[in-house]
């Protein structure tokens, strides 16, 4: 199942770049903790297969700058992902035995519970608050013949530790927390605390708040000492 996800995960990437859409496209979700073994190659770090999940997100920070038009359902199709739509507004996410595809959107002013139209993608988006924070901190690695954008571990870190204190079943909130500190103490050891304080103080002190009581349930002291320190 591993091998198999990570195969149509890359086959994925490379049909994006092939089509001219990667570049407009930002790796979000659990699949950026795999890519980010080549970021930690010199530092211990997490064991990457055990955070995966089927769910692959790509950020698109301003959907009117999308130049390329791509159906993406049709891209896949031959993969064997198939159009599903989600909730009574219709939600599009395309679905694999391996691997569920969706697009999304940061929320920006009152917000939208609607889809946001990716008519170019042939596709729709979830909008999502805090979303800006990993599109404001980017960070690219090279697979293959090709580059991927994904947030720097710092803020995916620290987002994570954010979105658990919003999430409705404890053992998903445990599982951020977790990955968040892993992440955060593989930082640590590269030599990147000030990279962490830095991208910690540029938040607005609520979100600062619920970075601080994530690490708190965590009990993970080093961390908040590191924050309080500015």
């Amino acid at each position: 199942m591993e091998k198999k996800q990570s195969d149509l995960c890359f086959e994925i990437l490379k049909r994006f770049h092939k089509e001219g859409i990667l570049d407009e496209l930002i790796l979000i979700g659990s699949w950026c903790v795999y890519f980010y073994k080549e970021y930690f190659n010199n530092v211990p770090y997490i064991d990457q297969a055990a955070m995966r999940t089927r769910d692959i997100d790509f950020l698109i920070d301003n959907p009117s700058k999308i130049k390329h038009a791509v159906n993406v359902p049709e891209l896949l199709k031959d993969l064997g992902f198939v159009t599903i739509l989600k909730g009574s507004e219709g939600y599009i996410k395309l679905d694999h035995p391996d691997l569920l595809l969706e697009f999304l959107v940061p929320e920006r002013g009152k917000g939208t519970d609607k889809p946001v139209l990716l008519e170019k993608l042939g596709m729709n988006a979830v909008a999502l608050r805090f979303l800006n924070l990993l599109a404001d901190n980017l960070i690219t690695i090279k697979v293959e013949d090709f580059h991927i954008s994904m947030p720097h571990p710092a803020i995916f870190a620290l987002h994570k530790l954010i979105i658990s204190q919003r999430r409705f079943k404890e053992e998903k909130a445990i599982k951020d927390r977790n990955t968040a500190v892993d992440i955060l103490k593989a930082l640590l050891h590269k030599g990147d605390a000030a990279i962490i304080q830095r991208m910690f103080n540029s938040m607005i002190p609520k979100w600062q708040k619920k970075v601080i009581e994530g690490l708190k349930k965590a009990g993970e002291k080093e961390i908040l000492n590191l924050l309080a320190a500015k």
